[in-house]
């Protein structure tokens, strides 16, 4: 076979080519593209450290701001706190304060309707005692048939109605 006889003739020359083809491969992309692939890579790298480094430092300050900001409203909430006891304090002592004025005011009325019953119970006692005193007399004279004085029905009924 005539192939296999011309194997040795171009086998050197395919040998060297190939060499060179790698070898103008491995300087055009060994030392002139791989150190700037390297240089973006580690460039990114060092950005990314960066980045993370500068979040680490924003996140810090944004729990310190948290923190701050935590502080300051529960100071708010108990500023808000102690300003709704002190008025509901207020607010309980006026009420109190109008409370006892209204039983004030409702005591006195009540004195004075204890009076008025007191007053209109003794007109009433008075008025049924002479009312009871004529009714004595007329009944003494109509069933006896003879008069009394209306001093004297008036003090016998009175005796009367205090016995009960």
């Amino acid at each position: 076979m005539p192939q296999i006889a011309q194997i040795g003739e171009i086998y050197a020359s395919q040998l060297f080519w190939l060499l060179v083809f790698f070898g103008a491969i491995l300087v055009v992309i060994g030392y002139g593209m791989l150190p700037k692939i390297q240089a973006t890579v580690d460039a990114r790298d060092s950005k990314i450290a960066a980045d993370l480094k500068a979040a680490e430092g924003a996140r810090a300050t944004a729990d310190a701001l948290e923190d701050g900001y935590r502080a300051a409203m529960d100071k708010s909430r108990a500023e808000a706190a102690k300003l709704a006891a002190d008025a509901k304090a207020e607010a309980a002592k006026a009420t109190e304060k109008s409370v006892a004025k209204a039983d004030k005011a409702i005591g006195t009325k009540i004195d004075k309707a204890v009076a008025k019953i007191a007053e209109a119970r003794a007109s009433a006692l008075t008025e049924i005692e002479g009312v009871a005193a004529e009714a004595a007399e007329q009944m003494v004279s109509r069933v006896a048939g003879f008069s009394v004085d209306a001093a004297t029905a008036r003090a016998l009924v009175a005796k009367e109605l205090a016995n009960g």
